[in-house]
């Protein structure tokens, strides 16, 4: 059972979040917030759009204002796996090799174009993003806590580019598309934005990283009334059978759609989830989890079609607030 105050300390830490990122990335609330659910239920984050409209700048304003250890990490061709978890270097003097620790090892990283690491760097994420640790010379360290990746891609440029497999792009909580902002928040970029230093400069850490595990504890409790359990799993099913994929969404995507909406609900300042809490995340949480039939995609059928048309399909549970 949460406590009233818990949920207002939840609430109010999203909105002192939310208000310090919005000085530097304008008109993207609901942006901002989703990324906030993702690092509630400990996962992380995949940022895909077109070059300029804020990809990094949200991630560093983010980083920033959580605290902790922050890290970037800017993907190239030529980055190797010890460019991110770390090397062994032999010190002569005392004769023995000392580990140089890389920028994983870090509260939160984040990962410039992914997609220009190549495969076998991209694996070296993999352990690191699905279990909280990395290997080094057959030892196994453990990540910071909290470890938060968020990683951006640019999905309009394919040359020199390594696409992500189906097995990493699942071990992110939530993919986002970020789109080019509202003319009243571009008309306010256009006026912060012009000085000789970036505003980010000016960002201060709002909270540390042992509120996030605090919270995290608490978000898991939030309560879930059992039609809206059943709501999830009517919409899991029916992606498997849908005949617009080819892949529907796996036991993890549930989960991870399950605990998203107890996140979004206490960032709203609820104990429990109401239906639009999971409808919200249906499309940033499944849209890299399921795959399209080829003759569908070549119909135009993107997978935001498809999990509109899927969610239309489903209806709603009859909920009551005060129920649970």
């Amino acid at each position: 059972m949460i406590k009233k105050q818990e949920i207002e300390h939840i609430h109010q830490w999203s909105r002192t979040i939310i208000g310090a990122v919005e000085k530097v990335f304008f008109g993207k609330r609901d942006v901002i917030e989703k990324v906030l659910v993702s690092l509630l239920c400990g996962g992380h984050v995949l940022v895909e759009d077109v070059p300029g409209v804020g990809k990094t700048i949200l991630a560093r304003a983010v980083a920033v204002c959580l605290g902790g250890r922050f890290k970037r990490i800017q993907c190239t061709p030529d980055l190797l796996p010890a460019d991110v978890i770390g090397i062994s270097v032999y010190n002569p003097k005392e004769a023995v090799f000392k580990f140089h620790p890389g920028p994983i090892l870090s509260n939160i990283v984040l990962v410039d174009e992914i997609n220009r690491a190549t495969p076998r760097t991209q694996s070296a994420l993999l352990e690191a993003m699905a279990e909280n640790q990395i290997t080094v010379e057959g030892k196994r360290l453990a990540l910071p806590a909290p470890f938060f990746l968020m990683a951006t891609e640019n999905p309009i440029e394919f040359e020199g580019t390594f696409p992500l497999p189906e097995a990493q792009k699942d071990r992110f909580f939530l993919s986002l598309k970020i789109g080019y902002p509202p003319r009243e928040a571009e008309s306010q970029i256009l006026e912060t934005q012009r000085r000789t230093t970036h505003p980010i400069t000016d960002l201060k850490p709002v909270t540390e990283p042992a509120s996030v595990l605090g919270i995290q504890k608490t978000v898991v409790n939030v309560r879930v009334d059992g039609s809206l359990k059943d709501y999830i799993l009517d919409i899991v099913a029916a992606s498997r059978k849908h005949p617009l994929f080819q892949l529907g969404i796996s036991p993890r995507g549930s989960l991870a759609l399950y605990k998203g909406a107890q996140a979004l609900a206490a960032l709203r300042g609820r104990d429990y989830v109401i239906p639009e809490d999971i409808k919200a995340l249906v499309l940033p949480i499944f849209s890299k989890r399921v795959i399209i039939k080829p003759e569908q995609l070549m119909k135009g059928i993107t997978e935001e079609i498809a999990l509109g048309q899927l969610i239309d399909s489903i209806d709603l549970p009859v909920f009551k607030e005060a129920a649970g």
